[in-house]
């Protein structure tokens, strides 16, 4: 369950402003996420390239070697409103369960 949602955080933040992996893996652990590290990220993000949900293009660093950003595509757009279609609907199904079970004690 958490695979999904992660894919759908990371499609996210991408969506805001394209993101190299140490950088995307720096906001996930700012929003929460602590159990994601670069070896966790980067293979994430090349299947989502692979499924064309996202396009990288090297770009000059200020510090170090060339850095691979991510950007969303247009297929990746419509996963995130997929997504966020799917979360809105689990996260008020969710609920549903919590309030009847803790008000029915």
């Amino acid at each position: 369950m958490l695979k999904g949602i992660i894919d759908g955080c990371v499609l996210a933040i991408i969506k805001n402003k394209e993101v190299y992996g140490y950088e995307l893996a720096e906001k996930l652990e700012a929003y929460g996420f602590e159990s994601f590290s670069e070896g966790t990220i980067y293979p994430m993000l090349m299947r989502m390239q692979r499924e064309e949900l996202v396009s990288a293009t090297f770009k000059k660093s200020t510090a170090g070697p060339r850095r691979k950003y991510y950007s969303l595509t247009q297929k990746g757009e419509k996963e995130l409103q997929h997504f966020i279609t799917r979360w809105e609907q689990l996260q008020q199904s969710v609920n549903q369960v919590l309030q009847n079970g803790v008000n029915s004690s």
